[in-house]
């Protein structure tokens, strides 16, 4: 765990194994105003991690952002019971074992509406995420909507791929099977946009690659030109 901007901070996890490349993962982790932590994408738990959370405040929310990042969720609910939990209705569905509180996908005034943005970013049969805006830290939070990464752990021909596929910094985007499934969506697609790129976040922090704190809103332009 490490703080990242004021009042959200970040943990990097083990790389996950998926479609022959290693998965860097990461978590984002908020405290709202009231000492509640809002755990973004959580990876797999530990004790350090327990001990350094419990410093940070209480475990009140779990988010699965889209229907790929719930791994670690049922050792998180383990660990915190009365820690409510969100996912998308892919998520839901795809993990019937698990009880959540409620679907990211049905509007509603969130309990940490007043801090933290969100959006569901949607238009592909293949790929639904929401996706969050920290207004304090003007952070913008995704999982799989933006890849970046540095490749250092990639062999040359997984280098190859990722820079292939689009996923490659400082040059990440989604990958390219993913955009492609957007074709018959891109009007919606950019309609979530526009109001993504209206909260003019200043960092951008993923769950797969490198962050990005400078010059934010000219990454996300040229990541989204295929949309655009």
């Amino acid at each position: 765990m490490e703080k990242l901007a004021e009042e959200i901070w970040i943990g990097n996890g083990k790389p996950v194994q998926f479609l022959g490349l290693p998965f860097s993962t990461r978590m984002t982790v908020v405290r709202l105003a009231g000492g509640e932590l809002w755990a973004h994408s959580p990876i797999q738990l530990s004790q350090s991690m327990i001990t350094q959370l419990d410093d940070l405040g209480e475990v009140k929310y779990l988010i699965a952002p889209n229907h790929l990042h719930h791994l670690f969720l049922a050792e998180w609910m383990a660990a915190y019971p009365s820690a409510q939990v969100y996912g998308t209705t892919e998520v839901i569905k795809k993990r019937r074992d698990l009880s959540f509180t409620d679907s990211l996908n049905h509007p509603q005034d969130w309990p940490w509406r007043r801090e933290i943005k969100q959006e569901l970013f949607s238009g592909s049969p293949l790929m639904q995420e929401c996706v969050f805006f920290h207004q304090r830290s003007r952070t913008l939070i995704v999982t799989d909507l933006v890849e970046n990464f540095s490749g250092q752990d990639f062999n040359y021909w997984q280098k190859f791929i990722a820079k292939g596929v689009g996923i490659l910094a400082p040059n990440g985007k989604m990958p390219i099977d993913w955009r492609m499934s957007f074709m018959f969506g891109k009007a919606q697609a950019r309609e979530h946009l526009a109001r993504m790129l209206a909260w003019e976040a200043e960092i951008l922090v993923m769950s797969h690659g490198e962050i990005v704190t400078e010059r934010t809103d000219t990454f996300l332009e040229r990541a989204f030109h295929w949309l655009l």
